[in-house]
């Protein structure tokens, strides 16, 4: 996972507060110099360090629940380089000011951190070992979920350094202590025998001091009335700086013998988190803080037919009697409804949708459906409404995947206040992962709006509602329809509307606006407008303006998905 600050000139990465000051020294100690580095205290939080009046001032810069930044008692930003921004233009509790940036200098690279050196590797492993996904299945899932999974393995990346020892008793920790060298400052951490507190043995003097590691109900690590920190390692960086009330700092670390060749570190309990859900991986409300799901933790994550042996009874037409339907209608609309079921397969039984459609008396209407049921069909990716198959006995009906959420527009305007911008950044990246696999498949959506994104919990959306979706023959660019028909126009791109085009890059007119969509919260695109006139807004070069509390990244993305060639 890239470092947020990474791109920035004057950021120096993991260095300490007099490395931070001796760079500003040399940067000539004009007041509003500045450089940003990493934070030892928080798990992805970095000090802004400046100069006023010949003296130093430092500021923590924490990343919130949210995915944004903030100065503590300050105002919050979608990243560092506009916490910076904004502090250059109002100094709002700050020294001063930020005048001018104390840029690395040629040759001096960002400082890795000891975490950083390790993240990507153990993110990898822990994602494989977790959901036993592979190739793109497993990329996929590292993107998607990477901000969860770094701060899962975090807690456990202590297990990977020299000086952690696991579980042993006082006395080992001593004979280890005193095997050897005995300089001031040699180190070890060990597992306490109270199970999940911890302890910090150091030598001074000849003699063996245990320091215990209090951990709070907020989950920080700290010594006893010391500093906080949201992981054991940064602690120990932080105490190889300053002894924050121990009798010494740490100096050189009593290396357990097994740490050259380390077994992996215990992966942390994602599976707990989804205790309180039902077998099938659904919490019994979806919208839930207190239980966080990751979408692999999810029944419909992998696909129904990752079984080889069902996918050996997989078929478009799929048994009446294995399908039981609910009375009870799930919506309805110019098709049929919608009923919640139970589907049989081999070995378990899944809920799904029941699309029930009227019933289709012309036969061409009838045929090109059941030709896009069975393209349809061959669609299978995490974050699309898969197709179980077509089952034709009262009247045609499709079998889909449940996902008991609902659409993303009406979730999003009833829980405003409980959904941070970075669960909308997440839930449309993954929405944008779903529409790279449909135009890898040479299929084109036609359909994609807010309302047509369905939530299987508060962080995991799949595209849903094919209906006018296309399948482009692989020399094909763009599907041309026959007529108009009663089509969404304030989601389509202009040469859909102009001249009945639809490809790709129409769907990426659209997901722009679907964007726009989730970023007001569930509002209405062109709210004052008709359909017919949106065409003529767009052609005086005009936009739906920037959502209230939108990142300007996120906003400048919507624009570039509307530009006109």
């Amino acid at each position: 996972m890239p470092d947020a600050a990474g791109h920035l000139p004057f950021y120096y990465g993991s260095i300490s507060r007099s490395d931070a000051e001796e760079y500003l020294k040399l940067g000539g100690m004009m007041d509003g110099l500045f450089l940003l580095r990493q934070c030892l205290r928080t798990l992805g939080g970095y000090v802004l360090s400046v100069v006023y009046n010949l003296h130093f001032h430092h500021y923590p810069v924490e990343r919130q629940l949210n995915g944004t930044y903030a100065i503590a008692g300050g105002k919050t930003h979608c990243g560092p380089a506009e916490l910076c921004e904004y502090y250059s233009k109002d100094a709002d509790g700050l020294c001063c000011t930020l005048r001018r940036p104390c840029n690395r200098p040629q040759g001096v690279e960002i400082q890795a951190g000891v975490f950083d050196n390790m993240r990507d590797n153990m993110m990898r492993e822990y994602v494989r070992q977790t959901w036993k996904l592979e190739g793109d299945a497993l990329e996929q899932a590292i993107i998607s979920q990477a901000p969860q999974v770094e701060k899962l393995i975090a807690t456990t990346a202590h297990e990977r350094m020299q000086w952690y020892h696991g579980n042993i008793a006082r006395e080992e920790a001593e004979r280890k202590l005193y095997s050897g060298a005995q300089p001031d400052g040699k180190y070890l951490m060990r597992e306490r025998k109270e199970s999940g507190t911890y302890a910090l043995s150091v030598i001074y003097g000849k003699t063996v001091y245990h320091y215990r590691i209090d951990h709070d109900k907020s989950g920080k690590y700290s010594i006893p009335e010391g500093t906080k920190f949201d992981t054991l390692w940064q602690l120990v960086e932080y105490l190889k700086i300053k002894s924050d009330g121990m009798i010494t700092v740490l100096k050189e670390a009593c290396p357990n013998a097994s740490s050259l060749t380390p077994a992996p570190p215990s992966l942390p309990k994602v599976r707990q988190l989804a205790s309180s859900a039902n077998s099938d991986g659904y919490t019994p409300e979806p919208f839930t803080e207190k239980s966080r799901i990751l979408p692999m933790d999810t029944s419909v994550y992998e696909s129904p037919y990752s079984d080889p042996e069902e996918l050996k009874e997989r078929k478009l037409f799929v048994n009446r009697d294995l399908l039981l339907i609910d009375e009870v209608e799930l919506g309805s609309g110019n098709f049929g409804c919608v009923k919640k079921g139970v589907y049989k397969l081999k070995k378990r039984q899944i809920d799904v949708a029941v699309k029930m459609l009227k019933v289709q008396d012309e036969k061409t209407v009838k045929e090109e459906m059941m030709k896009e049921a069975e393209i349809m069909h061959q669609l299978d990716n995490p974050y699309i409404v898969r197709m179980i198959g077509v089952c034709q006995a009262e009247c045609l009906m499709l079998v889909m995947e449940m996902a008991p959420g609902g659409p993303l527009n009406k979730f999003l305007s009833s829980k405003k206040d409980q959904v941070p911008v970075s669960n909308v950044v997440e839930l449309m990246h993954q929405v944008s992962m779903g529409m790279k696999y449909l135009e890898g498949k040479n299929f084109v959506h036609r359909d994609l709006a807010a309302r047509n994104v369905l939530l299987v919990n508060q962080h995991y959306a799949k595209i849903s509602d094919f209906g006018l979706s296309k399948a482009l023959a692989a020399d094909d660019s763009y599907y041309k329809a026959r007529a108009f028909g009663k089509w969404p126009l304030k989601w389509y791109a202009p040469e859909s509307i102009n001249y009945r085009k639809f490809s790709s890059r129409s769907d990426v007119w659209s997901y722009g606006i679907t964007m726009w969509e989730a970023f007001s919260y569930g509002q209405k695109p062109y709210r004052k407008l008709k359909g017919t006139e949106v065409m003529s807004f767009i052609d005086r070069n005009e936009r739906l303006p920037c959502p209230t509390d939108c990142p300007p990244e996120m906003y400048q993305l919507m624009l570039d998905c509307w530009i006109i060639k």
